[in-house]
């Protein structure tokens, strides 16, 4: 089972490992399970902001479920670039699961959805069972629960971290009532920036446990 605490990637510098420090002392006692422990301290590194501590929410097996997809190198469909920008360089040098984005998939003029809903919508067709990773627009998180209530995809984990005013807790409650293995932030905080986050401290948990053949996932 995933289980890594205090994960650190080789290729961090050292600067990296005391600022993970500082997260670790300022946290203190939690009861996030190691594996969920070490994406919530990425995010943290990655925003600067601790709050997150009360808001991260997973889903049973979430990191498990995503984990087994990383390693049998299932696709990965992303709402924005700056998603698709921050974690491709960890997915190229590890698993190289396809990654594609919602933004840049070709699709009909649609006056009723955004783009990124629209787009999401064209990959989903095409990738069913794919990651799903939602850090900025939440009418992609939309529009994937109503996919998934309409029994059309069945994701193998979806990522929602967008944030929000209008009704997009309502996105993240729909997504939660699902069976669908999943990773959220509450309320009306989220960025790409912490999807990103997410998605990078899962595929080194999945390569320590997977690509390198290490018992760490738990």
């Amino acid at each position: 089972m995933l289980t890594a605490y205090k994960f650190i990637p080789m290729e961090w510098h050292v600067t990296d490992a005391q600022s993970l420090s500082i997260i670790d002392r300022e946290i203190g006692n939690h009861n996030f399970s190691p594996a969920e422990y070490e994406i919530l301290r990425r995010v943290i590194y990655a925003t600067a902001d601790f709050e997150y501590k009360s808001l991260i929410r997973f889903s049973e097996r979430a990191l498990h479920a995503g984990a087994a997809a990383m390693a049998a190198r299932s696709t990965i469909v992303v709402d924005v670039p700056m998603v698709q920008v921050g974690i491709t360089p960890n997915i190229q040098n590890t698993f190289s699961n396809p990654v594609y984005c919602s933004m840049e998939a070709w699709t009909r003029p649609q006056k009723e959805k955004t783009q990124a809903a629209w787009g999401i919508e064209t990959l989903a067709k095409r990738y069913p069972e794919a990651i799903y990773v939602v850090g900025q627009a939440q009418t992609a998180l939309t529009a994937i629960v109503e996919l998934i209530e309409a029994d059309e995809i069945r994701p193998a984990l979806v990522i929602g971290t967008p944030s929000g005013f209008v009704e997009v807790d309502v996105a993240k409650a729909r997504l939660k009532d699902s069976m669908i293995a999943h990773i959220t932030i509450d309320g009306r905080k989220g960025s790409a920036v912490a999807a990103a986050a997410i998605v990078n401290g899962l595929v080194d948990l999945a390569w320590e446990a997977y690509g390198q053949k290490t018992n760490v996932i738990g």
